[in-house]
């Protein structure tokens, strides 16, 4: 049996929209073999997945066996998922990265990581969220002509850091949160943005702590997605008042994230919401070979 760990992720944080993204300490658990035929799906988990054909683990897999043209097997799965769904941190990437994995080793291809990573950012559209899943940290990616080209940055002062998570009691589907972003922007946002993921990046590389609540500033998306989230700007003047170094919304939301040196920061959040403070996960889904 193969057992596959991978990380929740949170993308675009702030002005990297579609581009940055880093790996956090909360797990999905897919446990997979092959059985003679049909497909078997146990969920170990508190949330409701698919069972059936629709499971986004099993499609990945199937489409990976069609790209490379070999025989799907039977099918046993096992789902663990700690990573909330459509709350913007990554249970879709982990799906695809999981499912990834899973087909690689079973069908004996041996792709590497890096090819991995162009088909999962090709499935989702973008790598933001694939690419610290696959690699951990936190990671820069960009389609350009066709190619795939990331990087995972080199954070020393990483682990010093706390990300106070806040998730919110309902749903947003990306799908949502990205009908109503603009199709046009003016060239004073796309420059406001371009300079503040410049100096997010030079912020975290750098250790420059100070500088994270002027580079997590944001024109693309966050002034949009705000309308679908209810207490979005007293969540996000909450967090400073508190003594955040930053707050930016995880992926398309709702989730928001502010960014502290302790976990003992009390940011005061409605009573049906959870806050919990996660740490930086360095090392990306993980694939182990087990007896059971």
């Amino acid at each position: 049996m193969i057992k596959i760990t991978t990380p929740a992720t949170s993308a675009n944080m702030g002005p990297g929209f579609d581009c940055m993204g880093m790996a956090f300490k909360l797990y999905n658990t897919l446990r997979i073999e092959t059985q003679e035929s049909g497909l078997l799906i146990e969920n170990w988990s508190d949330q409701t997945i698919p069972t059936y054909s629709n499971n986004l683990i099993y499609a990945t897999i199937k489409d990976f066996f069609n790209l490379i043209g070999k025989k799907l097997p039977g099918l046993h799965m096992i789902q663990d998922d700690h990573i909330p769904m459509t709350r913007g941190l990554g249970s879709s990437a982990a799906c695809i990265v999981s499912g990834l994995l899973a087909a690689n080793e079973l069908s004996g291809e041996r792709l590497s990581r890096e090819q991995l990573l162009k088909i999962a950012a090709e499935t989702e559209g973008h790598p933001d969220n694939a690419a610290p899943a696959l690699f951990g940290g936190i990671t820069v990616g960009a389609m350009h002509h066709g190619q795939l080209y990331y990087s995972r940055l080199n954070v020393p002062k990483l682990n010093e850091l706390h990300f106070a998570v806040i998730i919110p009691n309902f749903y947003l589907s990306t799908e949502k949160a990205r009908k109503i972003l603009p199709t046009h922007y003016t060239r004073a946002d796309a420059v406001y943005n371009i300079s503040r993921a410049a100096l997010l990046t030079a912020a975290l590389t750098g250790g420059d702590f100070e500088l994270l609540r002027a580079a997590f500033g944001d024109r693309i998306h966050q002034p949009y997605r705000r309308e679908l989230i209810p207490g979005f700007k007293e969540i996000f003047d909450a967090a400073y008042a508190s003594g955040a170094l930053g707050v930016f919304l995880s992926g398309a939301g709702p989730t928001i994230i502010a960014v502290t040196t302790s976990n003992t920061i009390r940011i005061p959040v409605p009573d049906d919401w959870i806050l919990s403070f996660l740490k930086p996960d360095q090392n990306g889904a993980r694939l182990e070979i087990c007896s059971s």
